[in-house]
């Protein structure tokens, strides 16, 4: 590891669907903050491959934003990367070894964008000599076991979440308060490509609703769907099993009702009198409400607070839809966006400085 000189230099990455977001970092400083967008055209080749497949596309997009912001990518002190689909893991940072690797290109659990997140991150540290973290990926797992009986032996719940923005915006709540975190009992609804709604209480996130399969449906995922007509969607013939995949992860929600997976769209639509995108839009409202109201159940209904984070959560329509049937429960706190980059960034500066121990993934 670099000695350390007067400030630490930390890239933070974080791949979506269609974009990666980069943010440089010296200390908590965040020298800048970039979206690299990816259109359709660009994203087209790639369509039916695996994610690792956008690899060296997405290098070099990140070289060439950093060069442009005048930032040499070989002098940074650490790169860190969006967890994706691992196995069951504790809250923390981890090092990318190479059998984290290995699993993220397999993608045994799911296909996705935040797969590329410790993918990038250790191709950039290599090329500088730095070393490579993921912090609280999607796969952390703090559930008790009552949370995981599906209803079929064999079949549990997976637990996947935001866990990285939702950990992040439950502790900002906390230090805002000036209260501990394991101290307040919330829900947490991260509003975006996929809607993950959770209950914490002692420091931990003790249910969520997986976005891959369950819950409210978003602007390109289904959530829940019915059980006999999923059956006879995959024995149809018609379908195999990737095509079916992403009908329920990439083709589902909006996309599916009305064919864009663009929110402000959809409201656009809704001004021009679209009976058909307000009915859908409100669906969603409704479905997201309803697991909130589930989540406050898990916390015996004593909930502090319910924070809606992600960037749906910029859409006051949506907003207010929601307060009409959630405010009863607990006082509702907007974050709109999300701050995974710091907490990235924070992730790997407590390890650097010595005060978190990281964590070897096996």
């Amino acid at each position: 590891m670099r000695e350390r000189e007067k400030e630490l230099r930390i890239l933070a990455i974080n791949p979506g669907s269609t974009s990666t977001k980069i943010g440089y970092f010296r200390d908590e400083t965040a020298e800048f903050v970039e979206t690299i967008r990816h259109g359709d055209e660009e994203m087209a080749p790639f369509a039916r491959l695996p994610m690792t497949a956008q690899l060296d596309f997405r290098l070099g997009a990140v070289r060439s934003a950093l060069e442009g912001r005048g930032v040499d990518p070989l002098a940074i002190d650490a790169a860190v990367g969006r967890g994706g689909l691992l196995k069951a893991l504790p809250s923390g940072t981890f090092v990318v070894t190479e059998a984290m690797l290995r699993d993220l290109r397999e993608a045994a659990r799911g296909d996705h964008a935040s797969n590329l997140g410790g993918q990038l991150a250790r191709s950039l540290a290599d090329a500088a000599g730095a070393p490579a973290f993921i912090v609280d990926p999607v796969s952390v797992d703090e559930w008790p076991p009552v949370a995981r009986l599906s209803g079929r032996k064999g079949m549990d719940r997976p637990c996947l979440s935001h866990a990285l923005n939702t950990k992040a915006t439950a502790k900002r709540y906390a230090r805002e308060r000036g209260e501990r975190y394991d101290a307040l009992r919330l829900v947490v609804a991260h509003l975006g490509s996929g809607i993950s709604v959770s209950a914490h209480e002692g420091g931990r996130m003790i249910d969520v609703t997986n976005s891959r399969e369950e819950g409210a449906f978003s602007t390109e995922r289904t959530g829940t769907v019915p059980c006999m007509g999923l059956v006879k969607l995959c024995f149809s013939g018609e379908h195999d099993r990737k095509e079916v995949e992403r009908m329920l992860f990439r083709e589902g929600g909006l996309q599916s009702y009305l064919g864009t997976k663009d929110l402000m769209e959809v409201v656009r639509r809704i001004d021009e009198g679209d009976a058909e995108a307000e009915l859908v839009f409100r669906a969603m409202a409704y479905q997201i409400a309803k697991e909130i109201g589930a989540m406050a159940t898990v916390l015996r209904g004593e909930v502090n607070a319910i924070l809606l984070t992600g960037g749906m959560a910029h859409e006051e329509r949506l907003i207010d839809q929601l307060r009409e049937r959630i405010g009863w429960i607990a006082p509702v706190r907007l974050y709109p966006g999300e701050d995974e980059l710091r907490a990235l960034a924070e992730g790997a500066l407590r390890v650097l400085r010595g005060e978190e121990e990281s964590i070897h993934y096996e």
